[in-house]
């Protein structure tokens, strides 16, 4: 099947192996009858005979309109080949004419302009040749001047059509890529937010978790020492608590809530000496530095920083064995530093912390910042991150 050209309306008819728009057919079928019915119903004495001759060639010429727009320059050849020979042998005069610019029109406007100017053209040559040869000018000047304009019109009118077909396609094409831009647009913020989503509910689950399997192992080995084996029960059930109310924030963005059941504040560097008590309660010593400087932070700053935090000191007490952990928040040079060194030995493989270290790496990436983790100077190992306080666009966030 070709490919239809210029749009068609009506459905498609078969002609042998040939599909036809219906449209067209019908109105090839049309012009036949007014081009025919033309000569019979005007006085023909005097004048050679319509059938067969010119007949066959008003059929030619009328009948091939059904197929213009799938061979349009075929098919003004057809049509101005049968116009030149119609009128010299000397059948009646009719309508056959106006075919013509039809078969014209559709050539110029299926953005064969090269080809619609040249059979305008020739057209125009064989009037005056013709008139030379036979020695009487076949119309007058005026009537050439009428013939070129008429023409000319005919090609522009062509040439307008298939301009605007154009842009009517370009700017459906561009409506398109719109769409698909927006969809595309559409999954990537999906994707962030399940991203985003991830990273939160790892960073809970990691920390509030490690801190209540380091609990129930010294509970287990201070079942002798019940005060002690007490106090390891009650930092369990604190941080399960916790994990609970934080677990309910995170998936509140993705359920409505009762509004009137109470959530945990939000996370935030103001309240990292709450979040270090729990380490404190896992048997850890802790010390804090800098904590004026995590005060009026924007959003984004204050809770990746929080986040880091915390994944950090997860690491300390999860992989790395240490015994004493230091964080340390200060302001320098527009960014905000947070900093958490250990004595232990850092975290060992992807299994071992690895996605902890990525997860803090793509958290402050996402906000403009950078993190840096390795052994300390002096052992043990360092997390060091590094966020802008400004926005992306420039101005303070």
């Amino acid at each position: 099947m070709g490919r239809e050209v210029g749009g068609y309306g009506g459905g498609v008819g078969v002609i042998g192996k040939l599909r036809v728009p219906r449209g067209d057919a019908v109105f090839a079928a049309v012009a036949a009858a007014v081009v025919l019915a033309v000569p019979a119903i005007r006085d023909t004495d005097g004048e050679r005979a319509l059938w067969p001759g010119g007949g066959l060639l008003i059929l030619a010429g009328t009948l091939s309109l059904a197929v213009r727009r799938r061979f349009p320059v075929t098919v003004l050849v057809v049509v101005t080949a049968a116009v030149m020979l119609y009128y010299p042998l000397g059948y009646p005069n009719g309508a056959i004419a106006l075919v013509f610019p039809i078969a014209l029109f559709t050539v110029a406007a299926e953005r064969r302009l090269w080809v619609a100017l040249s059979i305008a053209g020739v057209v125009e040559a064989v009037a005056v040749g013709a008139g030379l040869v036979r020695g009487r000018r076949l119309m007058d000047d005026n009537a050439l001047a009428w013939l070129s304009l008429g023409l000319l019109i005919t090609v522009w009118l062509g040439y307008y059509v298939r301009g605007r077909r154009a842009r009517m396609e370009e700017a459906e094409l561009r409506a398109a890529e719109a769409e698909r831009t927006r969809e595309q647009e559409a999954v990537q913020r999906a994707v962030q937010e399940r991203l985003r989503i991830a990273r939160e509910l790892h960073d809970v689950l990691a920390h509030q978790i490690s801190l209540i399997n380091v609990q129930a192992g010294a509970a287990l080995h201070r079942r002798e020492e019940p005060a002690q084996a007490y106090a390891a029960l009650e930092a369990i059930k604190q941080a399960s608590r916790e994990t609970l109310r934080e677990l309910r924030t995170a998936l509140g963005v993705l359920r409505q809530v009762d509004e009137e059941v109470a959530v945990a504040p939000a996370p935030s560097l103001a309240r990292v000496d709450e979040l270090l008590d729990q380490v404190v309660a896992a048997g850890l010593a802790v010390r804090l530095d800098g904590r004026d400087a995590a005060s009026g932070l924007p959003v984004e700053v204050d809770l990746a920083g929080y986040r880091i935090v915390q994944e950090a000191v997860t690491n300390a007490v999860r992989h790395a064995r240490a015994r004493t952990v230091a964080v340390r928040i200060e302001r320098a040079d527009g960014m905000l530093v947070v900093q958490v060194d250990d004595d232990g030995r850092g975290p060992v493989g992807e299994g071992s912390g690895g996605h902890g270290l990525r997860g803090m790496r793509e958290r402050a990436a996402s906000i403009g910042g950078e993190v840096a983790a390795g052994p300390g100077p002096d052992g043990g190992f360092r997390v060091r991150a590094r966020l802008p306080l400004a926005g992306r666009d420039g101005g303070i966030a």
